[in-house]
């Protein structure tokens, strides 16, 4: 995949040498409750990264990529894409988990930007959705402030942590975007 730059970020793949500093976020049961990944081992980390599928913007699979501050060289977080298989692979979701000591520096909203744009722009996306759990009030005002619109809201339909929760699905159209 082609690096994505933005001005204090930049994203890249993932490699096995930071499976350290991926566990030290994403093992932390608290800031990720929402989320339906949370490693318990290191190895957990290993398998997480070799199962990123080789071939980026491939349909019906998910990529995963990592945020790093500029600045520092530290991976402040890690972007999700679902390339949706349906309608030419036109249509993708998209997940982020951040490092909670990066949090409210606005990190969230400058990688989310960075990657809108080379999925509208270079990859020519017609459609970016995101599925947000409906008490995560940070991310919904997060895709609310980059002007996606709430499409539905399903009760109680997806099971995570064994736990039935409910599902907004909020979405992005390219003509949109570019108002």
């Amino acid at each position: 995949m082609k690096r994505i730059e933005t001005e204090r970020l930049f994203i890249r793949d993932m490699k096995l040498d930071d499976k350290n500093d991926i566990f030290e976020y994403r093992s932390d049961v608290e800031t990720n409750k929402y989320q339906s990944w949370i490693p318990k081992t290191l190895e957990d980390v290993e398998v997480f990264i070799k199962n990123n599928p080789n071939e980026f913007n491939k349909p019906d699979t998910w990529y995963q990529l990592l945020i790093i501050c500029k600045e520092s060289n530290c991976i402040v977080g890690d972007l999700g894409i679902h390339f949706i298989g349906l309608n030419n692979n036109m249509q993708v979701e998209i997940g982020i988990t951040l490092n909670k000591k990066y949090q409210k520096r606005g990190y969230a909203n400058e990688s989310l930007s960075g990657l809108f744009e080379f999925l509208f722009k270079t990859l020519k996306k017609h459609r970016i959705t995101a599925s947000i759990d409906p008490n995560n009030i940070n991310s919904i005002k997060l895709f609310e402030q980059l002007h996606f619109r709430k499409e539905a809201h399903f009760i109680k339909s997806l099971l995570i942590n064994n736990k039935w929760v409910d599902d907004i699905v909020y979405a992005l159209l390219f003509e949109d975007w570019l108002k």
